[in-house]
């Protein structure tokens, strides 16, 4: 297989492929308190993480995280996933997003919202 025929592969597996999506809590050690959110790709929010890690560059992460790593440094804060959405090949943009905000909200009445931003 020639390396233009390779490339075309993996790019249309890449397209075909099911981003996981999911609700999670970035936790900071230092003061206990955590980011809740959601995404449609947890992938990419773990890659954003370990940038701004091995980067030193925290602007990639939500804002609401930017005082806490002034004060406890970014290695303060862990990923968190608290719950995966089984996405179908059927499902809209809009219901996945839909679903996603249903959990996180669920998920904000267990958790409270005493230690969260």
């Amino acid at each position: 297989m020639t390396d233009k025929a390779r490339r075309k592969e993996l790019t249309e597996q890449y397209r075909q492929t099911i981003p996981e999506a999911g609700v999670f809590l970035i936790r900071n050690a230092g003061n206990g308190r955590a980011l809740l959110g959601s995404t449609v790709d947890l992938g990419s929010l773990r890659n954003k993480l370990e940038f701004a890690r091995t980067t030193n560059m925290p602007s990639v992460l939500d804002g609401r995280l930017t005082r806490d790593i002034e004060q406890f440094g970014i290695d303060s804060l862990s990923l968190e996933v608290l719950e995966v959405v089984e996405v179908s090949p059927e499902m809209t943009d809009r219901q996945v997003r839909d679903d996603l905000a249903t959990l996180e909200s669920l998920w904000r009445e267990k958790l409270g919202s005493s230690t969260l931003y």
